[in-house]
């Protein structure tokens, strides 16, 4: 079991952290632990930037939370598994959760991807930082995960390195054991992506420009259908599981 203080309120700051810093906070932080939190001058917090591991720290202030005073460390820095979440937007609460869900799974990059049958053409990727910051706080995690603009797959494809592992989930490839498939195409080094198409499914072209791909593992969820967001986590579960750092892995 990891040693987690996850009764203490964690907060992402974008500053460098080193004992006994002062670090600023801004008027949603101040906000959040003085009217949210209810927390006055002298409280304590865990402070973390997804660079310098994660620090105790001091809230100051007055009248008002308005900054931290860095104490010492808790948790040095660690590495998120070379794992890259390529997915088709989805509308509002439903990508809000997905993101939030591959951040808890360990995704080190989200790239969105438009398709054919994308829903949402329009992607609020500020949206997304802030869900992936909220999932880091609320969860323990250290790193802070990147979030890429969002780019047509077939120029995502073109420009992606050969040797990463392209893990197509599709919904219309033959059910086989998944955890087998995953443990036949181990191989050292090039990052893993995995790739949840839109709830329409890839068209026919798309399917088959996929599926040209160096490297590729084509991967069926199981015999039902899932929604995007269910699949995101099936998904991501196995490939931490098989090939990622739940079992020791690298990814």
């Amino acid at each position: 079991m990891p040693s987690h203080d996850f009764r203490a309120p964690r907060l992402f700051v974008d500053a460098a952290l080193v004992q006994d810093a002062r670090v600023p906070l801004d008027r949603d932080q101040s906000n959040y632990l003085g009217n949210v939190l209810r927390l006055a001058a002298g409280a304590e917090v865990l402070a973390f930037n997804g660079r310098d591991g994660e620090w105790q720290a001091a809230i100051e202030g007055r009248k008002r939370p308005d900054g931290l005073v860095i104490l010492q460390q808790t948790r040095p820095q660690d590495r998120l598994p070379d794992l890259t979440y390529v997915f088709a937007p989805l509308k509002h609460a439903r990508l809000d959760y997905m993101v939030q869900k591959a951040i808890e799974m360990g995704a080190a990059a989200l790239q969105p991807v438009l398709t054919r049958f994308t829903q949402a053409s329009r992607v609020n990727t500020e949206r997304m930082r802030a869900n992936v910051v909220e999932a880091a706080e609320q969860c323990g995690i250290l790193s802070i995960a990147t979030v890429a603009e969002p780019v047509p797959l077939e120029r995502f494809l073109s420009q992606r390195a050969a040797g990463r592992l392209l893990i197509f989930c599709d919904e219309a490839a033959e059910v086989q054991d998944p955890v087998q498939s995953l443990q036949d195409s181990r191989e050292a080094g090039g990052g893993i992506d995995v790739l949840i198409g839109p709830e329409g499914g890839f068209a026919e072209e798309e399917r088959a420009l996929l599926l040209r791909q160096p490297r590729i593992l084509r991967l069926a969820l199981g015999p039902r259908i899932m929604r995007a967001d269910t699949a995101a986590v099936a998904a991501l579960a196995l490939v931490q599981a098989v090939l990622g750092d739940w079992g020791g892995g690298g990814g």
